[in-house]
């Protein structure tokens, strides 16, 4: 199989291909982190045929609407086109072709289709730890922290199944920057 590999995002190891498309998350072989990779079918297929190859267009068959000279296998489920295999994408049920699947992503109209996830526990902690560099700025971004990590507590977290420890490490940093915060301001507001 000749194709760029997809690599752990927490190891950087490449993965097998063995892991691609599989119906739950299995654990990388290099850390153990649990991981799904999806990925479109055509990485799969190779790009050479021979003069005997069975998904080769054969008179009076319909052909893909992509390649014409394949032999198609499924219309799409949104739009009619025939696809060969190579092109026919999974997707919830369905037969979807290359382009729909492009278009309800750019128009959101496929609601299934997750591309992306904030991740509301890691910008908490960012809040909560990153501005202690600059000690006056935690006046601010402490009580931040806090909305953010008490408001996103529900949220969906990663693909990948996450603890809540960013999380509590957050509400705990910023707490005690905030309550430093208030044994100042109440020091400062005493003594004037």
């Amino acid at each position: 199989m000749n194709f760029f590999p997809i690599y752990c995002p927490n190891c950087r190891i490449p993965l097998p291909y063995q892991m691609y498309n599989t119906s739950g998350p299995a654990n990388c072989p290099s850390c153990k982190n649990p991981v799904k990779a999806e990925i479109f079918p055509a990485l799969f297929k190779e790009t050479q045929s021979s003069a005997g190859d069975e998904t080769m267009l054969l008179e009076n068959e319909p052909g893909c609407f992509f390649h014409p000279q394949k032999r198609a296998v499924v219309p799409c489920a949104l739009c009619g086109r025939f696809l060969c295999s190579l092109c026919d994408v999974e997707f919830g049920g369905r037969h979807v072709c290359p382009l729909c699947l492009a278009a309800g992503k750019k128009k959101k109209k496929i609601r299934d289709l997750e591309t992306h996830r904030v991740l509301y526990d890691d910008i908490a902690l960012a809040l909560a730890i990153v501005p202690v560099i600059f000690i006056w700025v935690t006046v601010i971004t402490a009580p931040m922290s806090l909305y953010v990590a008490i408001r996103h507590w529900k949220s969906p977290s990663s693909i990948i199944p996450r603890t809540k420890l960013r999380f509590v490490l957050a509400i705990l940093l910023s707490g005690v920057q905030t309550t430093g915060w208030l044994f100042l301001f109440g020091w400062l507001i005493s003594r004037a």
